[in-house]
């Protein structure tokens, strides 16, 4: 990487002023078709570069039913393939973040599954759990950062929820139950696999998922589910954001690539990891992403004034 870095200074000042006019001529995160609409989420381009995803059930405390299980995976999917985008924040209308699954929906996916044996109708219900998993693990698989602002409570498929998100910020009303048992089943759509790594204590964990207690805005910040407490929502939505559009001015390859190898990194041994970086950066070490980040900063500019590329 020094090696990379001497290079690009030792670069004639001519090519790198070349490199950036031609990008100066491409928009730059500039607004294209509006954003697309859901029935259970808002979403809206809330900065440059930045889009906010809102769960938009406000009278059912934004409980997720199965049309919110299915529009989670279109809008992220959708989010992944927009190359205007580098950030995302994802947040609750009303007066909670979520109540988690919407009971009313509960009787519904489990009766009526299809097959003749019991064999047949389980191997369906597999499929079934996989594609509710698939709506939280979006998340984690978007190629932008997701920063999860939580405030009032955070229940059951919430915490599913947020443990799929990068960054994690909450009010101080904000509340956490991992409330599965309370209802008769196992947490299965990401808790259990992911919460653990988070907070790097696994009886914390048991602790949480057998006995569904709520664990209150300072536990959560000391045990590392969350990096920030904010005193009130309009706070902590303009902290995330803040957030988020710093994250936006940096290179997206940078960004993008930063975070794939730190998401494939966690599950594998060091040494893997390290393999998985090196072949990566073989090809993204030759962005011009570099070129300019190292102008800028010779210039003595923000990451903010370079004008980088779409992704």
């Amino acid at each position: 990487m020094a090696l990379v870095v001497a290079r690009l200074l030792r670069a004639p000042l001519r090519v790198l002023c070349r490199s950036m006019a031609s990008e100066a001529s491409e928009p730059s995160g500039a607004p294209g078709a509006p954003p697309r609409e859901f029935q259970t989420l808002r979403l809206r381009q809330e900065r440059e570069h930045v889009l906010h995803v809102e769960l938009n059930r406000p009278s059912k405390r934004n409980a997720i039913n199965l049309l919110c299980w299915r529009e989670l995976v279109e809008c992220f999917q959708d989010i992944s393939r927009d190359p205007s985008c580098r950030a995302v924040v994802v947040s609750g209308a009303g007066d909670a973040f979520t109540s988690g699954i919407d009971l009313a929906d509960l009787g519904g996916l489990f009766l009526g599954i299809p097959g003749e044996d019991v064999a047949r109708r389980a191997w369906n219900l597999r499929q079934k759990i996989l594609e509710f998993q698939e709506s939280f693990s979006v998340l984690e698989k978007c190629p932008k950062p997701v920063i999860a602002a939580v405030h009032g409570p955070c229940i059951g498929a919430g915490v599913d929820l947020i443990s799929a998100c990068d960054i994690r910020f909450c009010s101080q009303d904000a509340s956490f139950q991992v409330k599965e048992v309370d209802i008769g089943l196992a947490a299965d759509v990401g808790t259990l696999q992911r919460l653990p790594k988070i907070v790097g204590s696994q009886s914390l964990v048991n602790e949480l998922a057998f006995t569904a207690r709520r664990m209150l805005a300072p536990e959560a910040l000391s045990c590392g589910l969350i990096s920030r407490v904010l005193p009130d929502k309009a706070t902590l939505l303009e902290v995330a954001l803040g957030v988020a559009v710093a994250i936006a001015a940096r290179s997206p390859v940078a960004v993008q690539g930063t975070k794939i190898n730190l998401v494939y990194s966690r599950d594998r041994p060091t040494p893997e990891g390290l393999q998985h970086m090196a072949t990566w950066n073989m090809a993204m070490l030759q962005t011009e992403d570099i070129l300019k980040s190292v102008q800028a900063a010779l210039e003595k500019k923000g990451p903010e004034e370079v004008p980088f590329a779409k992704l």
